[in-house]
């Protein structure tokens, strides 16, 4: 049960195609967003999609991954951690972002040509 933790599964489409970042020694960061949707009928007998936007984050040779193969609409799975960020903009507003970092990734849409 130690596994399920902090745990977050997720398939959907990529929003846009992935921002790559270089650190020294090549290490890279990997930031890109998916998009969920989920189908159903309203009161009225009306088809409704709602999609929900997750903030993805990968590091290290899943950023490799990242940026060689996955662009803007490509379907995917992963698995990963919630983690939790805050920063003050140039305003000086306190501002909070949640966002997913990747362990496992799978690429499940069709290939591409």
């Amino acid at each position: 049960m130690k596994s399920l933790r902090n745990s977050v599964r997720l398939m959907g489409n990529l929003g846009g195609d992935p921002e790559i970042k270089e650190f020294g020694k090549g290490k890279k960061l990997a930031k890109f967003s998916l998009a969920t949707s989920e189908t159903y009928r309203n009161s009225e007998g009306e088809q409704v999609t709602e999609t929900q936007w997750h903030n993805l984050v990968a590091w290290g040779k899943t950023a490799e991954i990242v940026e060689r193969y996955l662009t803007k609409g490509q379907e995917i799975s992963i698995e990963g951690k919630l983690t939790n960020r805050s920063w003050d903009d140039k305003d000086g507003t306190k501002r909070f972002m949640t966002e997913i970092v990747i362990n496992e990734l799978m690429m499940t849409g069709k290939k591409s040509a």
